[in-house]
């Protein structure tokens, strides 16, 4: 069995679940520790069963519960050198067995798991998105993104499951109550990703074997659940592709478990 499952998914934190048949990560813990064992709970794993947690970069909704679960449960932490020098003082004491290097654009397996880490342009350290493959099935967390990169749009490329920033709705954002410096971060090449620009994505790298989307990482102010999906939808629908024949797509729970993909 494979299973994809986000645990939260939001601008206030972040946390994704894959499992196949000998293995079971996380990709990122940006809420409490509390928060990500009843997560965990809610779809039957415990916490002490998780092999590895791997880290996007330091920003604290990728990172607040890092430290707490790798100690509880004596979890190894996978995090690029630049991203460890900038998350170390943030995620408390870490034993040398549990901190663990990878590289961007190398493949690590990790038991019946083949783990790629890839470039992406965001503004922190060193910040990277994964894709994990496991037999024919590629799975792809894909958040934090200021703008579409070649290495991007090959990552997500041929994935059976993406999680794929929908950050904001450009109007709302700029009609906003956020700072002028806070718009212009998000709106840079190194924010994130706005929905058309989502939308944008998935029609250029759509093929038969995308079956599953959830429009991630939506900001609570900038955004609406509703937004996100009926702006993807209509530049889909512009494409000749069509959401619930085609594809699925739905946005993920910010503060919730999401639906869980099996294969």
């Amino acid at each position: 069995m494979i299973r994809f499952c986000p645990l939260v998914s939001g601008s206030s934190g972040n946390s994704i679940f894959i499992e196949t048949d000998g293995t079971k990560i996380l990709i990122d813990a940006g809420v409490s520790g509390k928060k990500i064992e009843s997560c965990l709970k809610k779809i039957d794993v415990d916490g002490g069963d998780i092999d590895a947690i791997f880290v996007t970069h330091e920003h604290i909704d990728h990172i607040k519960g890092v430290g707490i679960v790798s100690r509880r449960f004596d979890i190894p932490i996978y995090a690029t050198e630049a991203t460890w020098d900038a998350m170390e003082t943030c995620i408390g004491n870490i034993s040398r067995k549990n901190r663990k290097i990878i590289y961007k654009g190398e493949n690590m397996p990790l038991n019946d798991m083949l783990i790629k880490p890839f470039e992406i342009p965001h503004d922190a350290a060193d910040p990277v998105g994964y894709s994990v493959s496991a037999g024919d099935i590629k799975m792809t967390v894909a958040t934090d993104i200021g703008h579409i990169t070649d290495t991007v749009t090959e990552a997500v490329r041929d994935s059976s499951v993406l999680l794929l920033e929908s950050n904001h709705d450009i109007d709302m954002l700029k009609s906003g109550p956020y700072s002028y410096q806070l718009k212009e971060r998000i709106l840079g090449l190194y924010g994130h990703m706005a929905n058309a620009a989502a939308g944008n994505l998935l029609s250029d790298i759509m093929s038969n074997k995308l079956k599953q989307v959830f429009l991630g990482h939506l900001s609570n102010q900038n955004n609406t659940p509703e937004l996100a999906f009926h702006t993807v939808r209509e530049i889909l629908d512009h494409n000749g592709i069509y959401v619930g024949h085609d594809l699925q797509v739905e946005t993920a729970n910010r503060d919730d478990i999401s639906r869980c993909i099996e294969f």
